[in-house]
């Protein structure tokens, strides 16, 4: 079994509506996030290849042009957009597209957090 790993990198802003008033999260404020997408396979006896990695480019384009500079809490789907909520967002919109997809994850370098999402 082979994995290989496709990185895509967006900005975003929002706010955690839970949090406590008074906690930074509770404002909006924003990120640059940076996402790993791993797929795992048995490359094909023809191409040697478990995708194209202009075939994952497509499939990753279409998620980054939704979140890319975009309020989270506003798509559907992600009202609550912690680290763990967003990966298991960006793996549940990619998976179809991408069958191979093993785990999704997001990073947040400049605070040295990440939340990894696996297949289960």
């Amino acid at each position: 079994m082979i994995s290989i790993t496709k990185d895509f990198r967006f900005d975003a802003a929002h706010y955690l509506p839970t949090a406590p008033k008074g906690h930074p999260n509770s404002r909006m404020h924003g990120h640059s996030f940076v996402v790993a997408v791993t797929l795992e396979g048995v490359p094909g006896a023809q191409s040697g290849l478990i995708r194209d990695f202009a075939e994952i480019d497509a499939a990753v384009a279409g998620v980054r042009e939704r979140l890319d500079h975009h309020v989270l809490n506003e798509i559907e789907g992600l009202a609550l957009p912690t680290l763990e909520r967003l990966a298991a967002w960006i793996f549940g919109a990619l998976s179809p597209k991408l069958p191979e997809l093993v785990s999704v994850t997001v990073r947040r370098d400049s605070l040295g957090e990440s939340c990894t999402f696996r297949r289960a």
